[in-house]
Parts: C-alpha cells; structure tokens; sequence
C-alpha cells in the first residue's frame, strides 16, 4: 500500500488528490478562494492548462497557457489568506510555491463570477 505522503494531495493537504483538488479539477466548485489557489497550484503540478484556463477571470486570462513540462513543483505554503469565503465576493492569498531551483512568492487577487471563485491577477513578492 502506498504511503500516505504519496497520496496526498500535491497542493499539501493530507487528503488524497481524488478527493481534494482532483474534484475541483473534475468539475466540482471549490468553495474559497484558497481551495481554488490550492486545486491551481494542483494543475500546475499535474500540467492541467485547460483547469487553470477555466479557473481565470474572463478580464485577466491569456489566450493559451504554455506550460514548462520541465517544470518541477516541490511544495506549496499558503502564508496568508485575506477574506475569500462564502461570505465574500473578493479574497487574496498570499503563498510561497517551491520548483526545483527556487520559489515563487505572490499575493493573488481572487474575485467571484457568476458564484465560482476565479483567479484575477498576482502581484509577485520578495
């Protein structure tokens, strides 16, 4: 059987993929705005462009998403989340996302449309 830190889900939560981000990925809403920071950091790994295609806002989203199949996630840590519940239109999270070679350190902007939480734009940290 295999270990639990196999299973789990890329984004760093103990649950197994299926059930954590992979059911966001799979169509289900994910119902904050750090959940969906999460299941994109999951798409990132798993080299899902069309899931991180959808999940941006209309106003922000490039035309295509190329990503690096050389790329290599090593980790996500969420430092701060500002708002993004059910019981807000707007959130921010702020996280660091390790690569082979180094991190990537933003403050992401997170806005509703029609009801689902949608990426809008990230401002880069030090």
């Amino acid at each position: 059987m295999a270990s639990m830190t196999s299973r789990s889900c890329p984004c760093g939560l103990s649950e197994p993929y299926e059930k954590c981000c992979g059911r966001y990925h799979s169509g289900a809403a994910a119902p904050s705005a750090e959940a969906l920071m999460r299941s994109r950091y999951s798409a990132f790994v798993k080299g899902d462009a069309g899931y991180l295609l959808r999940t941006w806002h209309p106003r922000t989203r490039p035309a295509r998403l190329d990503l690096d199949p050389g790329m290599r996630w090593t980790g996500l840590e969420v430092l701060d989340t500002r708002d993004g519940s059910a019981f807000h239109s707007t959130g921010t999270v702020t996280f660091r996302a390790s690569y082979r070679g180094g991190a990537l350190h933003e403050r992401s902007r997170f806005e509703r449309v029609d009801g689902a939480w949608v990426y809008v734009d990230g401002e880069f940290l030090e």
